[in-house]
């Protein structure tokens, strides 16, 4: 398959370099020493009728200024959800602008000579099909019949992924939820595509022509009060029915969203909100999961230091294609399973994971939640007030929801508080212990001022208690041990 605008990767593969770089020098002049990366940065602060007049100009500036992105980021910024999809994000922005215009009139055009990864990697991932490969791992859990206690005993406390297969099924989604039903469902109302309101039947023409490197995906956290029938189509499973940021009422963060999108479509590498731990169940289609615990970072990924923000590739594809080989390189085995319809998978607090969607129209419901078990440690996360690491409510409400949130376990909950309290303030007693007898090991300023003789004294006697708590540490001592790390 080739690429519909005749550009190639920057390899001197398929084409030969010296004309590739003639084309670049004679294309874009005194801009020819920049990197595609700068270029594209520049023509992405052109207005779209700009953009068109400089796709004149030469045939390197054509190949880029059809860059659909550009024309993608035109759609979503200035037509504000009122597109129509037409097969391409250039024709739907013209269909949508210019009055009577007609998609699909105009036939790609091909150039020669143009050489770029950035172009070319894209539609590479775009019409690269799901490697067989990547399905073959299916390494979590699979349960049915499980307790609360062995939940909690077996999964959530040492906070482990596992999937139920006896909750999804019990739906009455599973038979209703077709698209026919959804569509009636929202019909002359809006979902929530790509954090713009759009309406649902324009989705689902999007979804089914779209050849996007990464498909718009409907995250829809308002779909319970667009559609309120679709929230007595399914219920939390009874594992997580526990959730103690209910006792917010209205006010908690957001913590259910309906998900719903195309092949190839689905979320990037992140860890879920504020601590929380998730269940993620599939109505129809299906999910290629990979996830890592919370102190692995999966490769090709870096956050930043403080993990408000993450980099990563581009798009899931992109991902899978580059980094999927070396999921073992980081020292741990990745948790992978393909969750299939009428499955629920449990994603543990704080674990790293990604979800790519195998088949079209694929749809599922997601819940975040707080129970006894990961309620300390949400309770850590929203003590940082910071505006940049708690989320899913208003940016001036984020520094107050762990004093909210706090008064309402006080108030109804004042039982299970004191029992963290009283965790907080033992593991900050044992903090302080560490820090004690570290300091018996640690030479003071009076010491080192003494004379040679006390100073060897000293050191001689430093040695052999150091040597003792070490033995201590180490399991001897006589069968005795503090259980103290130094």
């Amino acid at each position: 398959m080739e690429h519909p605008h005749g550009v190639q990767p920057a390899l001197g593969l398929f084409e030969d370099e010296g004309e590739g770089r003639r084309a670049r020098a004679a294309g874009l002049g005194l801009l020819a020493p920049l990197p595609d990366e700068a270029l594209l940065g520049i023509l992405e602060q052109l207005p779209a009728r700009d953009l068109a007049r400089l796709a004149c100009s030469s045939r390197f500036l054509w190949a880029f200024c059809q860059h659909d992105e550009l024309w993608k980021a035109f759609c979503l910024e200035e037509l504000e959800g009122r597109w129509d999809f037409q097969a391409s994000w250039q024709d739907t922005y013209l269909a949508g602008t210019v009055p009577g215009y007609k998609p699909g009139a105009r036939k790609p055009r091909k150039v020669a000579g143009v050489q770029s990864d950035l172009l070319y990697a894209p539609w590479l991932c775009a019409t690269a099909a799901v490697d067989p490969a990547w399905l073959e791992v299916d390494n979590i859990d699979r349960r049915s019949g499980l307790t609360l206690e062995e939940f909690r005993e077996q999964y959530e406390r040492p906070n482990r992924p596992v999937i139920l297969t006896d909750v999804v099924t019990r739906w009455p989604a599973m038979k209703r939820w077709s698209r026919g039903y959804l569509q009636k469902a929202f019909k002359g109302k809006q979902v929530i595509v790509g954090d713009q309101p759009i309406s649902f039947d324009a989705y689902c023409r999007y979804s089914d022509q779209n050849n996007d490197e990464l498909p718009l995906y409907l995250f829809d956290k308002t779909f319970c009060q667009t559609a309120p029938q679709l929230a007595e189509d399914y219920s939390p499973p009874e594992l997580f029915a526990d959730d103690l940021f209910g006792l917010l009422g209205d006010s908690r963060p957001d913590w259910r969203w309906l998900i719903i999108g195309p092949y190839k479509s689905g979320s990037s590498w992140h860890k879920d909100p504020n601590s929380t731990s998730a269940w993620n169940g599939v109505v129809r289609g299906s999910k290629k999961w990979v996830l890592y615990p919370p102190h692995i970072t999966p490769p090709g990924v870096r956050p930043s230091e403080d993990g408000a923000d993450v980099a990563s590739p581009v798009s899931l594809m992109e991902w899978f294609m580059s980094f999927y080989e070396h999921k073992e390189g980081v020292g741990c085995t990745a948790q992978e399973c393909i969750l299939r319809e009428g499955e629920l998978l449990f994603v543990p607090r704080n674990w790293w994971h990604i979800a790519l969607n195998l088949e079209p129209d694929t749809v599922a419901v997601t819940q975040n939640f707080v129970s006894e078990v990961n309620l300390p440690h949400v309770l850590a996360h929203l003590r940082s007030r910071s505006p940049a690491l708690v989320s899913g409510c208003d940016v001036d409400a984020r520094a107050q929801l762990y004093d909210r949130f706090r008064a309402a376990l006080r108030q109804h909950r004042p039982e299970l508080l004191e029992r963290v309290e009283a965790a907080e303030a033992a593991a900050r007693k044992r903090a302080e212990e560490q820090q004690k007898l570290a300091g018996l090991f640690r030479e003071t300023p009076a010491a080192a001022g003494c004379s040679s003789t006390a100073a060897g004294a000293a050191n001689k006697s430093t040695t052999t208690v150091a040597g003792k708590a070490a033995a201590v540490a180490a399991g001897g001592g006589g069968g005795f041990s503090f259980g103290f790390k130094l």
